[in-house]
């Protein structure tokens, strides 16, 4: 995990603008909110992924800063005051606490297409792999996908969910973006059979969900000092969180289901998908 997050690191700072470049502000932001600090999950997940298609390191290194834009870039705007309204991110000042708000709203524009535009340089090679990798990135950021996701949450404040419709809400604002880390990292090497393709899906789509699950539970249980964001604050504002439905006991139960259910889709792998298992226990079992 460290050799990855590190190579990810790396290949974020060259591929983001530099600070001194015009407008030098709004590029000084964009480093701010994106390097040093986060788990690089998605990255993570991008780099294990392509070990089961063979993708090269380069390739995935790309693909891997993509999600990774895009999911800061989420970050940023849903830190802003007409969103979350949060103060604190990575054990930071969120970029609109630190800059202004109209450069934190820019920040997040100039990262999503960033994104895209790094996963369209020719260098890359095979435009057919890499239009579906546009498109499935696409998909997954946008009103039926993460956006959409981000939508349905702030529509429910104050309301109470069952459990098809809360599991609807992450799949869209969670769920989408992990699973097109672990099928973009797939796309990036040889292709997969149908089955190894259905499968591999199937355990993205359970991660992506166990992610959120993890993640209401330690909204709940760890400190503010630990998350490095303000803990307890979707209680607080009344949102609908898997705790909250369930129970902390049963929610923990159900997060071991999910990653029993996860890892049960790998077994077509073999020890191919070593590093996707071990991600899934990480997912399951992080304490922050």
């Amino acid at each position: 995990m460290a050799t990855t997050q590190q190579r990810v690191e790396q290949a974020l700072s060259q591929h983001l603008p530099s600070a001194d470049r015009i407008p030098a502000r709004l590029h000084a932001a964009m480093r701010y909110a994106t390097l040093g600090g986060g788990k690089r999950v998605r990255p993570l997940l991008v780099f294990a992924a392509g070990e089961l298609s063979g993708a090269p390191v380069e390739r995935l290194e790309v693909a891997a800063c993509a999600v990774e834009m895009i999911h800061v870039y989420s970050l940023v705007h849903d830190d802003l005051p007409c969103m979350d309204d949060d103060v604190l991110r990575r054990g930071r000042p969120t970029c609109h606490v630190e800059y202004d708000e109209p450069t934190a709203l820019l920040v997040g524009d100039s990262l999503q297409t960033r994104a895209f535009e790094i996963l369209a340089d020719p260098a890359l090679g095979d435009p057919a792999r890499q239009l579906k990798m546009i498109a499935q990135l696409a998909h997954a950021s946008g009103s039926c996908g993460m956006a959409g996701g981000q939508a349905i949450d702030l529509a429910s404040v104050g309301q109470t969910l069952n459990q098809t419709e809360l599991e609807l809400m992450h799949a869209l604002k969670t769920g989408a973006l992990i699973r097109a880390a672990v099928l973009l990292g797939a796309l990036a090497g040889n292709p997969l059979d149908a089955e190894a393709e259905h499968q591999l899906d199937r355990f993205a789509k359970r991660a992506g969900l166990l992610f959120q699950v993890v993640d209401d539970i330690l909204d709940c249980t760890a400190s503010t000092a630990t998350l490095g964001k303000t803990a307890g604050k979707d209680e607080a504002a009344d949102k609908p969180t898997y705790v909250a439905l369930l129970g902390l006991e049963r929610a923990r139960a159900y997060a071991e289901e999910l990653r029993t259910e996860a890892l049960a889709a790998l077994s077509v792998f073999g020890e191919r998908a070593s590093r996707l298992i071990q991600l899934a226990d990480f997912i399951c079992h992080r304490q922050f």
